[in-house]
């Protein structure tokens, strides 16, 4: 390059020095400042370009390797279209103080700019994971973008593939006991939604986890602990979480209550699936046993679960097509689709011809409890009487039908022996 502003120290900066001095001078106390402030910058930019014209005159150079083999070429193009190709290479490279400059390579502090950002990862997951982990998720530091750049490393649609490249390493899975979260992610509807529909609202690791201060769910800080899963959730899932947080279960959560189910117990934390496939209904109904124990053993002897069991079909009511999905409602409730009052249209839903006869069906109903379902208490116990009667009296029947049977195979042998004798 050539100009006055890459002229080298001499006749031009004693020129400039004096054309600053008549400027200075010039103007009245008021702007003095402002144009003392102008005058600095325009007398010390040509040796800003230098610096710069310096270090690019080799590390253009993309083969450009240092003592242990590692590059130190960069991309000129790449480099000045990325946030920090405004940025004086020696403002990150503070170690070098003149050119040229002893083969060296030292760490650069990020946190000299971006000190929130740091303080964030050192209280964090990530604090301990790797010698520099902001290099680890934003890419080379020469070639970083906007997250809003589709060629960023934590671009919506990139944040899977930039967490999975330690996430789905068995390497690290061994070394800091980690699940690879990737694969399932990846396979589940928010996976789905990322990898195949490119739809940049859709959940990935940092909507749930954030970004920076990321912290383990242990802790009840984290986005991901249970007490705070509705609310991560619910940021994406507004209207969801406006229907949990004012059923039953949410209610638990609100209360304190850290046995209560939350969004993850029900759909998982990364193996998510589409409420209407086949394999989110069949696994519905163990899920929900899993705390109502009693129920899902009343449920299992009903036609229903039978029908579910037997065929596998998919359609059979689940816990869910009658109590609801998110906003559970005890019975007892007026809105809730299983109080008496609406139990007609709930079983309409699947049975046309539901009527007040139809629905005394009881789908929890207990042959154990004789005070909640007496009928089916006695008919019950009569039923196993009759059975165990029956077959006690049959097996005793068949008991001394064989001892008799013996006994007259005895006798006819004997009789066989004394008449050939």
């Amino acid at each position: 390059m050539t100009g006055p502003f890459f002229e080298p120290v001499g006749t031009c900066c004693v020129m400039k020095v004096d054309l600053l001095r008549a400027i200075t001078s010039s103007v009245g106390s008021k702007f003095k400042i402002l144009a003392q402030a102008l005058a600095t910058l325009l007398l010390f930019y040509p040796f800003m370009l230098h610096a710069e014209t310096d270090c690019l005159s080799c590390h253009s150079d993309k083969t450009l390797q240092d003592a242990a083999g590692q590059s130190a070429g960069l991309d000129i193009d790449k480099f000045h279209a990325s946030i920090h190709g405004s940025v004086s290479c020696t403002d990150c490279h503070t170690s070098i103080k003149e050119y040229p400059h002893a083969e060296q390579r030292t760490t650069v502090k990020c946190d000299t700019c971006h000190a929130d950002q740091a303080s964030a990862i050192g209280g964090s997951v990530h604090a301990k994971a790797n010698a520099h982990p902001c290099t680890s998720c934003h890419g080379d530091t020469h070639s970083i973008f906007p997250r809003s750049d589709a060629r960023s490393a934590v671009y919506p649609l990139n944040i899977p593939r930039t967490c999975g490249t330690c996430h789905a390493s068995e390497t690290l899975a061994k070394k800091y006991g980690l699940q690879n979260v990737y694969a399932t992610y990846m396979d589940s509807i928010h996976g789905y939604a990322v990898s195949k529909e490119g739809l940049l609202v859709a959940a990935n690791c940092m909507s749930c986890h954030g970004s920076h201060n990321i912290l383990s769910h242990k802790d009840g800080k984290s986005t991901t602990s249970r007490g705070n899963i509705p609310e991560t959730c619910g940021t994406c899932h507004a209207g969801v979480k406006d229907e949990y947080s004012a059923g039953v279960h949410g209610k638990m959560v609100a209360s304190g209550n850290t046995k209560a189910p939350v969004c993850s117990d029900c759909h998982t934390a990364h193996a998510i699936l589409q409420p209407t496939e086949a394999t989110f209904r069949m696994q519905t109904t163990p899920i929900c046993g899993s705390c109502h124990k009693d129920q899902l053993a009343t449920y299992r002897d009903t036609f229903h679960s039978q029908l579910g069991l037997l065929g596998g079909y998919v359609e059979t009511a689940r816990c869910w097509d009658c109590h609801g999905a998110h906003g559970i409602l005890p019975a007892s409730d007026p809105a809730s689709p299983v109080n008496k009052a609406n139990l007609i249209k709930t079983c309409g839903r699947c049975h046309a011809d539901a009527n007040a006869s139809f629905v005394q069906y009881q789908p929890h109903a207990n042959p154990h409890n004789r005070k909640m379902n007496p009928a089916l208490y006695y008919t019950r116990l009569f039923m196993n009487i009759l059975l165990w009667g029956t077959l006690s009296f049959f097996t005793l029947h068949t008991l001394l039908w064989f001892i008799r049977a013996k006994k007259e195979q005895r006798k006819s042998r004997l009789a066989a022996e004394e008449k050939h004798d």
